[in-house]
């Protein structure tokens, strides 16, 4: 579908790979960049991928014919969530949202004011590590922490949406907390209308493409965000390159203020 200027990723629509993970489009790295030299939009490709614990990206690709890219009708086409919608900025309230919660229970984003948020999206079946999973174990080693800092403990809150409201219903989500070893106290798992969803999403950025013939196909980027207790954006973190100690640094400063006031 396209190719990185520098090379070193390529968004690749792709078929089924059988027992791993379903026909999807999604951006894929390379380690070499000389492997998608000579590569470019509309290119029928073939190769291997490389899945690590904390990584994943392609070898071997080859060219192995041109295809048309797919212009299907706008009125046909899923249009990416952040289309016509403003980013948050720093200091700005986070509207509130409507969710169901991992057990089934009515939530709003309001509902989380006196607590600091770290707020991360995600969908249970994002099969690569670098990816969703990836923010999974950020949170799980955040909580980690959590649980031994009794002031973040107290004034911390996780929060997991997913954009994946097909299958993430409730119970998928508290499968995934207890498979993540979450302590729903301090970590809450969110899901909920689509629609809902997808404009909440779109104010911190996130882009969401579904395919229109299978919804569950899903492209995306990666937006983590911290939300003070007065529910105004702190900071937004881009991508997968952050880390657990990043985070903890920053959420530092807002532990200590509420923790003297």
């Amino acid at each position: 579908m396209s190719v990185a200027p520098d090379h070193k990723q390529a968004t690749i629509n792709h078929e089924e790979i059988k027992g791993f993970m379903a026909a999807m489009t999604m951006p894929y790295n390379v380690r070499d960049p000389k492997q998608l030299e000579g590569i470019a939009a509309g290119d029928l490709v073939k190769a291997k991928l490389i899945v690590a614990s904390n990584d994943a990206y392609l070898v071997d690709v080859q060219k192995v014919g041109q295809a048309p890219l797919p212009q299907p009708p706008a009125e046909t086409s899923a249009p990416a969530a952040s289309s016509g919608f403003e980013l948050l900025k720093s200091g700005e309230v986070v509207p509130d949202s409507k969710f169901v919660d991992q057990d089934g229970k009515k939530q709003t984003f309001r509902s989380f004011r006196g607590s600091t948020v770290l707020l991360t999206f995600i969908y249970t079946r994002c099969p690569l590590p670098t990816f969703c999973p990836l923010m999974d174990q950020h949170f799980a080693a955040i909580q980690k922490r959590m649980q031994e800092d009794a002031a973040l403990k107290k004034q911390v809150h996780l929060v997991t949406v997913s954009f994946d409201p097909l299958t993430d219903t409730p119970p998928v989500l508290k499968a995934h907390a207890q498979k993540l070893g979450a302590d729903l106290k301090s970590w809450t798992f969110l899901t909920g209308d689509r629609d809902d969803i997808d404009q909440f999403a779109a104010r911190f950025g996130v882009s969401i493409a579904r395919a229109m013939a299978d919804q569950r196909d899903i492209t995306h980027n990666l937006r983590t965000a911290i939300v003070d207790a007065d529910g105004k954006l702190v900071k937004l973190y881009f991508g997968n390159e952050w880390t657990p100690n990043q985070v903890l640094a920053d959420l530092g400063p807002l532990v200590q203020a509420k923790t003297k006031g």
